[in-house]
């Protein structure tokens, strides 16, 4: 459920991100209403989806996901230009995402010691 929600938040950065594009300085209502619930939903999907899977690799997945989509949706619309080397390049922001979901990540312990200083361990 918290992956569901994290790609869900990251679509929905995505949408925020070119709403922010098209609200022309906040002087869009549809685009600045657009942009402010999209980036609201999309922060509080992160915040929950943090709950269960590391902040890193929640960040990670989100801001890359994010990103790529953004720049697709760009190229879709014809504000950007569809070159081999960027497709490429989105191809390897989208497989590090698919690679941080798939590759499994070690359980850290955090510990106090007397003084209570607190400790990780792998």
């Amino acid at each position: 459920m918290h992956w569901i929600v994290l790609i869900a938040s990251a679509i929905l950065e995505a949408v925020w991100a070119t709403a922010l594009g098209q609200s022309q300085g906040f002087t869009n209502p549809l685009a600045t209403s657009v942009f402010a619930a999209g980036l609201t939903l999309s922060m509080l999907g992160l915040g929950y989806a943090a709950k269960r899977i590391p902040m890193s690799t929640a960040y990670a997945v989100w801001t890359g996901t994010g990103a790529a989509l953004t720049v697709g949706w760009a190229m879709i619309e014809g504000n950007e230009t569809p070159t081999a080397l960027r497709i490429l390049f989105l191809s390897g922001i989208v497989a590090c995402v698919i690679g941080l979901k798939l590759v499994p990540a070690k359980a850290v312990e955090s510990t106090r010691d007397t003084n209570g200083s607190t400790t990780r361990s792998v």
